[in-house]
């Protein structure tokens, strides 16, 4: 959370870019209080932006910099009483609601953190960082299900966001059925691709594979209830997640052997055909579209490698890189211009679920 917040805060810097020139001096001081906090030298950060209040004492964004600033030091009541006053300003912002409701559990005021996520959440209901912080707070107070409902309601608002699809696999890595995690997590890998998390995810992805091909009557169930989802001729929000693992589950034989790159690829091969001659029109997904470019261009198998192979067996997706250097390399280079890209208005949520722990 720490790294998201210091991440946000060097980036408000930009918005500096179009302060007149009258207030050129304060932004210079501004841009140079940010470049301390990205070293970490926040007592050097915390006295250049007193300079600059002194000089733009109604600059809302300085002041919140500063109150930053003051958490990350750990100073959390010069932090509470410098942000606290802004919460209700009209050029507040949701970072402000992020970095208070910190603040707040820093200091242990969890109901207060709390009702001010949701206070935060009505004045910017598309923030997916305060889904996610939202989340992680109901989350430790053992609100387990109100925390899940934040992270998919995030990954709804704002798709684009990658920690609500990482807390929303780790949490349905407590259910049986795992096929959200498979969609999610290579979402999130996507999006979020050279992190301590990712390779965490890609752990979770493979083994998410395992679960799911281990317990065949998630995808008999899936079938069946698919089929009577489509006789009622209804449909329901589970029927997405049903659609989709019916179609894995017509890719059984293939994994007889095991679970492992090679084997996902033919496995994810094969879901794409099924899925786009069967589901794909129904239920448009980034995620699948992106699947389906990657094949046409020949890039899927490095694609899958990616994804899996540092995490299935070092050794093997070294020397599978090696004999496809070509390959790999184009692939890479189609990764950073052609991203992932997921759209707004493909969410479909499974309401069966449940979080036990």
């Amino acid at each position: 959370m720490r790294a998201s917040l210091l991440k946000i805060a060097i980036c408000i810097g930009f918005f500096f870019a179009t302060i007149p020139v009258f207030a050129q001096d304060a932004n210079e001081l501004f841009n140079t209080a940010t470049g301390f906090i990205r070293s970490g030298d926040y007592s050097n950060a915390i006295l250049v932006l007193n300079q600059a209040i002194t000089m733009e004492p109604d600059n809302t964004q300085y002041k919140k910099q500063l109150g930053f600033a003051y958490w990350l030091q750990g100073d959390m009541s010069k932090a509470k009483s410098t942000i606290e006053p802004l919460l209700n300003k009209k050029d507040a912002d949701a970072q402000l609601y992020q970095i208070a409701g910190n603040i707040y559990q820093a200091k242990q005021e969890w109901k207060t953190a709390q009702k001010l996520y949701e206070k935060g959440l009505k004045r910017f209901p598309e923030s997916g960082e305060l889904y996610n912080d939202n989340g992680q707070l109901l989350m430790f107070l053992k609100i387990y299900e109100g925390g899940m409902a934040n992270w998919l309601k995030g990954i709804e608002k704002d798709p684009s966001f990658p920690g609500n699809y990482y807390n929303a696999c780790r949490a349905y890595s407590y259910v049986k059925d795992p096929s959200w995690i498979i969609i999610y997590g290579e979402i999130f890998v996507n999006l979020e691709s050279y992190t301590e998390r990712t390779a965490e995810v890609r752990t979770m992805l493979i083994d998410a594979y395992k679960k799911l091909y281990n317990d065949p009557t998630l995808m008999t169930q899936a079938l069946a209830d698919l089929e009577n989802e489509r006789k009622s001729k209804k449909t329901s929000a589970s029927e997405f997640a049903d659609a989709y693992k019916a179609s894995m589950g017509k890719q059984t034989s293939v994994v007889m052997t095991g679970i492992d790159p090679e084997s996902l690829v033919m496995v994810r091969t094969r879901f794409l055909l099924d899925w786009f001659n069967f589901s794909g029109v129904k239920f448009p997904y980034a995620l699948f579209d992106y699947q389906r470019n990657l094949l046409k261009e020949g890039l899927f198998d490095a694609y899958t490698q990616w994804i899996f192979g540092p995490v299935s067996n070092q050794s093997a997706f070294k020397a599978w890189t090696n004999m496809h250097k070509a390959e790999y390399d184009a692939f890479l280079q189609y990764q950073r211009t052609h991203p992932l890209k997921v759209r707004p208005d493909e969410y479909y949520n499974d309401n069966r679920f449940s979080l036990a722990r």
